[in-house]
């Protein structure tokens, strides 16, 4: 009764005209985002937090926009999935294997409709999975002294890449370089100088928004620029037919939609797994249940509205860890993590003692964005799929400006523009050796944490590394963190090679 009590009071927070106001754009900036393809949800929030902070907006309006904008991202992906099996992220890879046999059939309408009315399903019940459980975890957390939490950042480094990582050791990589960069500055226990190459600008460290908006947005515009591809897509070749849902499919996919939400719910929750594994869960669960009649990946509304039920349920369950205990459940969560802390909020066990507004607030006006964004794609597929015809010469400028102008604004500096043009190439190297970006963002965000904590447990014990798996919940953790990380080269080559196969236009054999 307190939660439902504390999100009472959230509702007045997420009620006021500006958060609805913020929410409708997130949403709908969101959408349009997702369906572009190769964007995704984390390009999507990384690139509109500068634009957050040039409008000088406070934490809760931040977040706000923020989330709905992630929330909209995992909506839009199914977009061009369905209509031209191009995935707009990597949840929605699963949403190809029978939404693009629909649209070819020509029930593109009826596939995008079922898919949002899935998503709806998928994020609504997530969220208040988010309600009850992540109060839960805030009375675990508190148990956890620096050695515990040194081995919870050591699991979310380990299980950051998911199952589906295509290397482990590019992971290690990445991780190292990210924790390399937190360790520019001014050593907080000694006070001297590490790797500042005697520049004063290096002295207060590199900002993490600025790495952020280098690797993630930069790189985007210089993928486009070395692949002159300025041209949009054409969906017209694709007709829409009808945008309803018959009474018949509704009932046919509810049980799916139930099923999925679950399953989606419970991987976005542990650390690494992420929307991706949800939907492929949710779709492989689907099909040994449903597929009596060998229909899957033939055009089966159950096969969209299971993925797209298990990624929208994945990303709500993302965010548990993420408010409840500081560690991101996602690449999206952990540019979201950036923004609490460049607004001086520390999440974690205190944050709902010491911020309830925020946090309720956000967790009240994700319910609003759902009901929002499932008014907005019903009645609006047909102008979201023109978004694909929008030429990307158009839509690059804009993401420099913005990334520009908004980095500019957060620091009024010269320096950190060319630190973000240099972080910009890096990401755009990395892509190109298939090196992940979202190890580099969690090592910059907790790398000064871990260090403070593994610091502070070696004070207590004088100096005893074995302090540091003393208790039964450290050396659990510790065993979930090796467990994280050994799964994908187990089970990675599995997973990959039946997420890839949409793209054959083979059709998914999880049998």
């Amino acid at each position: 009764m307190e939660a439902l009590s504390s999100l009472g009071d959230g509702f007045l927070v997420a009620l006021s005209m500006q958060s609805l106001l913020l929410a409708a754009i997130g949403c709908l900036l969101g959408t349009i985002i997702g369906a572009l393809p190769g964007l995704g949800p984390s390009n999507g929030v990384a690139i509109l937090i500068p634009l957050a902070f040039s409008l000088g907006l406070g934490a809760t309006p931040a977040l706000i926009l923020l989330t709905s904008v992630y929330y909209g991202a995992m909506y839009g992906g199914r977009i061009s999935s369905i209509l031209l099996n191009i995935p707009g992220d990597e949840p929605a890879m699963m949403t190809c294997l029978d939404g693009y046999p629909m649209a070819r059939a020509g029930r593109a309408g009826e596939a995008l409709a079922i898919s949002g009315i899935a998503s709806f399903v998928g994020a609504f019940f997530a969220t208040w999975g988010l309600v009850f459980l992540a109060p839960q975890l805030v009375d675990v957390a508190l148990l956890f002294g620096p050695a515990e939490y040194f081995a919870l950042f050591a699991l979310a480094f380990a299980t950051i890449g998911g199952v589906a990582a295509s290397n482990q050791m590019k992971s290690l990589l990445a991780t190292g370089f990210g924790l390399l960069i937190a360790m520019i500055g001014v050593d907080q226990q000694t006070g001297v100088t590490r790797f500042s190459f005697n520049n004063v600008h290096f002295y207060d460290g590199i900002d993490f928004l600025v790495v952020i908006v280098g690797l993630f947005a930069l790189s985007e515009v210089f993928i486009f620029l070395e692949n002159r591809s300025g041209g949009g897509m054409d969906t017209d070749s694709v007709p829409l037919g009808r945008t309803t849902v018959t009474k018949r499919d509704l009932i046919e996919t509810t049980p799916a939609m139930a099923r999925s939400t679950v399953v989606g719910f419970v991987a976005g929750v542990l650390p690494g797994a992420g929307a991706s594994l949800g939907s492929f869960l949710a779709y492989t669960l689907e099909k040994k249940v449903s597929d009596k009649n060998k229909t899957f990946g033939k055009g089966d509304p159950r096969g969209v509205a299971a993925p797209e039920a298990g990624n929208n349920a994945a990303a709500g369950g993302a965010l548990v860890p993420m408010l409840a205990l500081g560690v991101p459940g996602s690449g999206t969560t952990a540019v979201l993590l950036s923004l609490l802390l460049a607004l001086n909020i520390t999440p974690g066990p205190l944050l709902f003692q010491q911020n309830p507004d925020v946090v309720w607030g956000l967790i009240a006006a994700l319910f609003i964005a759902n009901i929002m964004l499932l008014a907005l794609n019903l009645p609006l597929i047909k102008l979201f799929v023109k978004v694909l015809q929008v030429p990307t010469r158009y839509l690059m400028p804009a993401v420099a400006m913005i990334s520009f102008v908004g980095v500019y604004g957060i620091s009024g500096s010269t320096f950190d523009l060319l630190v973000m043009i240099a972080f910009g190439v890096i990401g755009w190297l990395f892509r190109k050796l298939d090196i992940p970006l979202v190890p580099i963002i969690l090592g910059v965000l907790l790398g000064k944490l871990m260090e403070a904590n593994l610091r502070r447990e070696l004070t207590i014990s004088d100096g005893d590394w074995w302090a540091l798996v003393d208790s039964p919940l450290a050396i659990g953790i510790w065993l979930f963190a090796i467990a994280g990380f050994v799964a994908p080269i187990v089970l990675g080559r599995f997973f990959r090679v039946k997420e890839k196969q949409p793209f054959d236009g083979e059709t998914l054999d999880t049998d």
